[in-house]
């Protein structure tokens, strides 16, 4: 082993682009698969008499100065625990390379000693590198004053400097600050300067690696992204900023990616206060708190392949609120994301006729069309908080109308208010359960407004059936009322009041009229075989009281 010369201070052509420029989350090519035989390797080798003789066994398997590197790292970074016990009591503590063999214990400052010792052994140039952290109890927008409070390393790779955290590439320790736990982090070895900017603050502003350098104060002021952001492939989020003033009771925040990715927010451990849309390549959220004063505000993200349903914290936010907007109180059923979505796609609901989330309507009725891009059957229900209707009522006031693939859902509201339309589906050849697939925000402030429900529909009432006339589900006392009806392939219809009326088939509808009094109900029935003398009820109207 060579003892290297002394390292040369960083320069022009170590310098990375702020902000960063999306294109790798590390500062130079690395192929992970490359290093599997080698990480395998590093991992197996327990050496505890001296530092040396622990990196002869390491470079036994690494030709180049990456794969040296690499080697010490991995080793570091599963054998040694960050000392929460140390940490407290300075007394039992030591960063001696050699002690922290004996004990497999540290706190950063001995990471970064024992990386920068293990390094020059193998020739390799390395500074031991410390500034402010966005670590362990670190609080939104909070400055940061007197000594440094982190330690980690620069490495010579390549002909230009790189950076790399084995403290936090190590694992984590708990909220209180008793438990350490191993969980190994490939975001922190030769992290992109421009990333690792984002916790990393070091003394001598040369070592951030960056043109231009930031300041202090833009440190403090920038949003904290955890790694988790970067390694689910987020790539930014709007504001910048940790705190988020509302205006006028309103606060907006997006993210972009670069894959679909399912997101999740809590506003105060709660996701009632928002509205989440999902987009192609991101989401975007606006937030209504009911509440004046300082709120946290924490997004979640998991990949849309991911199999198992672990979101995890990719932001976190103080949203202080000047004034609620009591308007934007949204029904307790509103589930997010809302609105269509890719993931509305996924599931068939293709060419959305409202592609935003809420649906305002002022004469309380509304239609949405989609094209179904699976074979499937949809369930349609309307959900509101103080209604006096049961979901079987609430469930008569949204028709749905099919023409070949695409699906209408006619919906006229029995009064005012803000309801939740939610939209279920399942193959037609499953047996089983609908599954919930998305919702929207329909909001009505007209106060007229109250809609009879459509009639009930039976069974037998196939799904290309169209209903023209009459759409209300309540018909007037004492009156002819006009009936005409889409079917087709069958024999016979009757509408049956008081007295059978016939209706008669003419260009594909069923024509005809009914003499409502005498009765509080109608029915019609169809007969769908002329041999046979038997019908079935297909609708059921009901008549107002006299």
């Amino acid at each position: 082993f060579q003892r290297t010369e002394a390292p040369r201070p960083p320069g022009g052509k170590d310098l990375h682009a702020y902000p960063w420029d999306k294109s790798s989350l590390k500062s130079m090519p690395v192929d992970l698969q490359q290093f599997e035989k080698l990480d395998a390797y590093a991992l197996k080798v327990n050496v505890k008499n001296s530092v040396e003789e622990l990196v002869t066994a390491l470079l036994k398997q690494a030709r180049t100065d990456l794969e040296k590197v690499r080697a010490i790292w991995m080793w570091i970074c599963h054998h040694i625990e960050y000392d929460v016990v140390g940490y407290h009591n300075k007394s039992q503590l030591s960063s001696k390379p050699i002690d922290m063999l004996q004990t497999g214990k540290s706190i950063c400052e001995g990471y970064a000693g024992l990386f920068e010792q293990m390094c020059s052994i193998a020739g390799i140039q390395c500074m031991k590198l410390s500034g402010y952290s966005k670590g362990y109890g670190y609080k939104m927008g909070q400055t940061f004053t007197g000594d440094s409070d982190h330690a980690w390393n620069a490495v010579y790779l390549d002909g230009r400097w790189h950076l790399l955290d084995s403290t936090w590439g190590s694992g984590a320790v708990d909220d209180s600050f008793t438990k350490f736990t191993f969980r190994y982090n490939e975001f922190y070895f030769l992290t992109h300067p421009a990333l690792f900017i984002n916790n990393h603050f070091p003394d001598n502003s040369n070592w951030q690696l960056l043109k231009p350098t930031l300041t202090l104060k833009d440190f403090e002021n920038n949003m904290l992204h955890n790694s988790n952001f970067y390694t689910l492939g987020l790539l930014t989020a709007e504001p910048q900023t940790a705190v988020i003033r509302t205006v006028n009771g309103k606060a907006s925040v997006s993210v972009d990616c670069r894959s679909a990715t399912l997101f999740k927010f809590e506003l105060k451990g709660t996701d009632e206060h928002g509205l989440m849309t999902l987009k192609k390549h991101g989401m975007k959220l606006d937030i209504y708190p009911q509440k004046t004063g300082s709120h946290k505000l924490q997004i979640f993200a998991k990949p849309s392949k991911a199999s198992e349903d672990v979101y995890n914290c990719v932001l976190e936010y103080v949203v202080e609120c000047e004034s609620v907007d009591k308007a934007m109180r949204f029904p307790k059923g509103l589930h997010q994301p809302v609105g269509p979505s890719w993931f509305t796609e996924r599931q068939g609901f293709l060419r959305p006729s409202h592609p935003d989330p809420i649906i305002h309507t002022n004469d309380g009725r509304c239609s949405l069309t989609f094209t179904l891009g699976k074979d499937i059957s949809v369930l349609a229900l309307l959900h509101c908080d103080n209604s006096s209707l049961t979901e079987d009522k609430r469930r008569q006031h949204i028709m749905q109308i099919h023409r070949g693939n695409q699906i209408e859902l006619k919906i006229h509201l029995p009064h005012a208010g803000n309801f939740v339309l939610k939209i279920y589906a399942k193959k037609k050849s499953d047996p089983g359960n609908y599954d919930y697939v998305f919702n929207y925000l329909i909001t009505c402030l007209n106060t007229e407004v109250k809609w009879p429900a459509f009639p009930q529909v039976y069974s037998k009432w196939a799904e290309d059936y169209e209903i023209l006339e009459p759409l209300s589900g309540l018909l007037p006392a004492n009156r002819n009322v006009q009936f005409k009806l889409k079917m087709h392939g069958i024999a016979k219809v009757l509408v049956l009041a008081d007295d059978t009326h016939s209706l008669t088939q003419s260009r594909g509808c069923w024509e005809g009229t009914c003499n409502t009094s005498g009765c509080s109900e109608v029915f019609v029935m169809v007969q769908e075989n002329a041999n046979h003398s038997f019908y079935s009820h297909v609708l059921k109207y009901e008549v107002e009281s006299q």
